[in-house]
């Protein structure tokens, strides 16, 4: 049975030659070869001994994850459907700017955090990808991208571990991941251009800060652990107060000096003036000096099922004008590649509920998002 190479980070990939009987330099040969060149046929890598070459068809490949589907926006967002077996696919969605392009990846076939806002949760979780699923997305991406664009340069600037999935359920695949996207004889990816998102595993992000400190992203969505708890339900275990103190430990460890916390702006549910005036009240007293953040604002993207509608245009610049007002850096996240759902909180793919998530949510009372944050505490 062959390995899949991709699996691998600088340190494995070596472990794996030293069993083959080679030297540390032929792995940082062929970790070049694969992760900057793209090369997918040993028969290629030029620099490697003959014997090498001959050798390794034999016991390992480099394994890419079969395109299901390519959609191209208006905008340049591109999204794959990638077919990760046994019924299930994936999306990876490439974003470009001005000065950035920016792939977003996925860790997860579904998610089992169940977020109501996310599509991706609606559809309940099948599996864990493994660290090669995880690095093929970018390596197939990056290297159509170089060819599509005809660009010799690297065209991937930032990944987000933003996709289907959270991140930190799947650790022990996403840290060799990461690694390999630092790596300066791959990807050389900054640890501030590298970001991992999550809906609060308070445990996983002591551990990132102590593994592989990139920066973080947190998904926040609502002042309050009433109001979190209906719509993240990962908040029923490590509240609001655990999360914060968390992003405290985190922050001597992080390559920025603030956590992002990311923020679905969702119509009369947690975008009204006194959602503001909580949110602030929480981040800036938080431990008695406060948590320092930059707050992302999402317009919310439908989806069938939800029952949730995106809050109006003025009402989310009302919201952000109180926090900046209060000196709290606030961005609202620009809408990309909504034509071809590829917009944050759209990334659907197809998994096979191992979950079971529709028939659970069938069983409960369907909440009432409209109480006020006020009444839920009461």
């Amino acid at each position: 049975m062959t390995v899949n190479l991709l699996d691998f980070d600088l340190e494995g990939l070596t472990a794996f030659c030293e069993q083959l009987g080679e030297k540390r330099f032929r792995a940082v040969q062929l970790f070049r070869w694969i992760h900057q060149k793209g090369a997918s046929r040993f028969d290629e890598m030029s620099d490697l001994a003959k014997s090498l070459r001959e050798k390794l068809p034999s016991v390992c490949a480099i394994t890419d994850l079969p395109v299901l589907s390519r959609q191209d926006s208006a905008d340049g967002t591109i999204k794959w459907l990638f077919d990760v077996g046994g019924g299930d696919a994936v999306e990876t969605v490439f974003i470009p700017e001005d000065d950035r392009g920016t792939l977003c990846i996925s860790s997860q076939a579904g998610c089992a955090v169940g977020c109501r806002f996310c599509s991706t949760g609606h559809q309940g979780f099948s599996r864990n990808l493994t660290t090669g699923e995880i690095l093929a997305q970018l390596w197939h991406a990056e290297h159509f991208l170089r060819e599509h664009l005809k660009s010799t340069e690297r065209v991937i600037t930032n990944v987000v571990m933003m996709g289907m999935g959270e991140p930190l359920q799947n650790y022990s695949a996403l840290v060799p991941a990461l690694r390999v996207m630092l790596d300066d004889h791959a990807y050389g990816l900054s640890r501030r251009r590298l970001t991992v998102s999550t809906s609060g595993v308070v445990p996983m992000m002591d551990r990132l800060a102590a593994d592989v400190p990139v920066a973080l992203a947190v998904s926040l969505h609502a002042p309050n652990d009433a109001l979190r708890d209906s719509l993240v339900p990962l908040n029923r275990k490590y509240p609001i107060a655990e999360l914060l103190d968390a992003c405290l430990r985190y922050l001597p460890a992080a390559p920025r000096d603030f956590i992002t916390f990311e923020y679905c702006m969702l119509d009369g549910v947690n975008d009204q003036p006194e959602h503001a005036a909580q949110l602030l009240a929480l981040i800036k007293g938080h431990g008695g000096r406060g948590v320092p953040c930059k707050i992302n604002l999402i317009p919310f993207n439908p989806f069938p099922d939800s029952g949730l509608k995106c809050s109006p245009r003025p009402v989310v610049q009302a919201f952000g004008q109180i926090l900046i007002a209060a000196g709290i850096v606030t961005t609202v996240r620009k809408t990309r590649g909504d034509d071809i759902d590829a917009a944050c909180g759209q990334l659907a793919g197809d998994v096979m509920d191992r979950t079971q998530v529709a028939k659970r949510r069938a069983a409960v009372q369907p909440i009432r998002f409209l109480k006020s944050a006020k009444e839920k505490q009461e």
